[in-house]
């Protein structure tokens, strides 16, 4: 039995070894491994569960880097799809710390978005304890359908669903797309995850006025009240909200009208790239060990605290042992 079945995005992530050095002044690039359910596979297998991925990789030597390390890790890889004709994706990645973070997708002709409904049958959902899938798993077809699909399957044999908002506006071909997708999937989703941008995108009170110009699709204005944003998402069915507040902790609202409030552990930033898997990682772990909100969010700040000080995302993820070390050095 798995613990966690995550489905979707993976890449091979370059990120630049000239930490601090603006994008046209980056002379090498080092080379991880990345995409949001492939780093949470990777973070909650080193916290001690048998995790396993759905995502589909290139026949190319990209994609066999990609096995490599998840085999080394443990992740079951057995259900990852060879998808002919399509490439393993890439990311390239800019530190520039403490705020100027640049990212640029190579996602054309991507393997993983080709994800079918057939491979999700193929996949072991009866067999896992939860399931988690990501936003961009419902930017194009076929992992749209691939995804809804695993959605259903999942909550016919009652399993727990969790979902990543992980909103990537300059994968969909119009950003406002991404709520439409997001809230026809809510009362499915036991516990959503995201950021205060992704829950006001994942609302129409995202986008100023609903009307944006086509120069802003890929970097579109967000704003509106993030208290209405997350009464919507909770009112349309999800059990539970988890705001990640970055340094500011956690909080996770409950469709009762709780809040709950999780503090960070406060560390210097060096890379906050990889840090919000890493806090699901963490989350998730506390979850499905049955802990309490607030200790499984509070083991989320401390698995993400820990990624921001490192290079990279999956690669960085800590172990439990790891973590207790932090908890430790921080409370004293």
């Amino acid at each position: 039995m798995y613990d966690i079945l995550t489905i979707g995005r993976s890449s091979i992530d370059l990120y630049s070894n000239d930490v601090g050095s603006p994008f046209p002044e980056i002379t090498s690039f080092g080379a991880f491994v990345g995409g949001c359910p492939t780093n949470i596979s990777v973070g909650t297998r080193r916290l001690g569960l048998n995790s396993a991925l759905l995502t589909a990789i290139g026949d190319d030597p990209v994609g066999e880097f990609l096995i490599k390390f998840l085999n080394e890790e443990g992740v079951e890889t057995k259900y990852i799809v060879t998808k002919e004709g399509y490439r393993t994706s890439a990311v390239v990645l800019g530190i520039e710390p403490p705020d100027r973070f640049p990212l640029i997708y190579y996602r054309d002709n991507c393997a993983d978005i080709e994800l079918t409904i057939d491979d999700v049958i193929a996949s072991p959902i009866v067999d896992s304890r939860a399931i988690l899938i990501s936003g961009t798993g419902l930017s194009k077809e076929p992992s749209r359908s691939a995804t809804l699909f695993a959605i259903e399957q999942a909550k016919e044999l009652e399993r727990l669903v969790f979902l990543d908002l992980d909103f990537r506006a300059d994968q969909w071909h119009d950003p406002r797309a991404y709520g439409i997708s997001i809230r026809n999937i809510l009362q499915n989703i036991n516990i959503a995850i995201g950021t205060e941008e992704e829950i006001k995108a994942a609302s129409l009170y995202s986008i100023s006025d609903l009307s944006i110009e086509h120069s802003q699709i890929s970097n579109p204005n967000i704003d509106g009240d993030l208290n209405t944003a997350i009464s919507n998402i909770l009112d349309s069915g999800t059990e539970a909200l988890v705001v990640k507040r970055g340094s500011d902790g956690a909080e996770i609202h409950l469709k009762t009208g709780e809040v709950i409030q999780s503090p960070p552990y406060p560390v210097e930033i060096y890379n906050t790239l990889g840090a919000g898997d890493a806090f699901a990682s963490g989350f998730i772990y506390g979850i499905l060990n049955e802990w309490d909100w607030e200790k499984a969010a509070r083991l989320g700040n401390a698995t993400g605290a820990i990624v921001v000080t490192r290079h990279g995302c999956a690669n960085f993820m800590p172990t439990m042992e790891e973590v207790n070390t932090f908890i430790a050095q921080q409370e004293a």
